[in-house]
């Protein structure tokens, strides 16, 4: 029971830190840090640390097929994922943000019957549709608040952040069953590396840490070093414990926690547009997660 709820703990303090970050990220963005240049940042960062543990844990050997296999883990869970995750954040607003991120289960859903076979049932297609369907209202009429930046592009990049990771998800599950996360994790950030250099190099240029204040370098290591390295760990521990269905019941608080954060800083402001499309949004995801699922699946 005690490693129950400490597994509980610690997949609750993930999220708190994924809802922080939409409001901290975007403190950052992108007058001090431009987006691409955020991302290389914290993938060469988030790649360091896992090789550094990796040293501490059981050493694994990975087949050749499944390296192939994690460099695509890399295109879609670091690549497409971050750079249209950030370049979105620096164009929306953290509520619209965690109102469309919190659709994720929906596409792993869509994405595993497409990918791994698996049968949809047809009160989870109608939750399909009533979450798309809530992601559209917000995308098209959400906020056009002059003192809230928000824009068509913005929330599509979040939008098409929520399918590549979900993608990533349904990809990764196979090799979750054979490697552990710090094998796996160190090979795709060590890809994915490589992958958002390039778009990253000419910002990365333009950071003046002249610039930088204390409060500055603080959100920066907590994007850089929470959201991509200790989010992910708490993630992992909470699932020795729990099963995949129950963890990713959290990122339901994250909209919540997004919204509740970006309020409390004068970051953003809530609408009724929010309130309608993340009713559509919430209802979506509960017809296509309430069902029971066996543990690991």
């Amino acid at each position: 029971m005690k490693s129950n709820t400490k597994a509980h703990l610690a997949v609750l303090t993930a999220n708190l830190i994924y809802g922080a970050n939409y409001s901290i990220a975007k403190f950052v963005m992108p007058h001090y840090i431009k987006p691409f240049a955020f991302i290389s940042i914290r993938v060469i960062t988030a790649t360091i640390l896992f090789w550094i543990v990796s040293l501490f844990t059981p050493k694994e050997k990975v087949e050749r097929n499944d390296i192939i296999k994690m460099f695509y883990c890399a295109v879609f869970g670091v690549a497409i994922n971050q750079l249209l995750f950030f370049k979105g954040l620096s164009l929306t607003s953290p509520i619209n943000s965690g109102l469309i991120m919190v659709i994720s289960p929906v596409f792993v859903l869509v994405f595993s019957a497409l990918i791994l076979r698996e049968k949809i049932p047809s009160k989870r297609i109608v939750g399909v549709v009533s979450a798309l369907a809530g992601a559209f209202v917000l995308i098209k009429y959400a906020g056009r608040n002059v003192h809230v930046q928000t824009s068509v592009a913005g929330d599509l990049c979040i939008l098409f952040n929520a399918i590549s990771f979900s993608i990533f998800l349904v990809m990764a599950k196979p090799l979750m069953k054979k490697y552990s996360p710090y094998t796996l994790m160190k090979y795709v950030f060590f890809f994915g590396t490589f992958m958002v250099f390039p778009f990253s190099f000419k910002e990365l240029q333009q950071i003046d840490l002249t610039t930088f204040t204390p409060q500055i370098w603080w959100a920066t290591a907590f994007v850089v070093i929470g959201t991509t390295f200790f989010a992910y760990l708490f993630n992992t521990l909470a699932l020795q414990q729990l099963s995949p269905g129950v963890v990713s019941v959290y990122i339901y608080l994250q909209p919540v926690l997004a919204a509740g954060i970006a309020i409390l800083l004068g970051k953003d402001s809530l609408s009724l547009v929010h309130i309608i499309s993340a009713v559509f949004i919430f209802m979506g995801v509960y017809f296509s997660t309430h069902t029971s699922v066996k543990a690991g699946q």
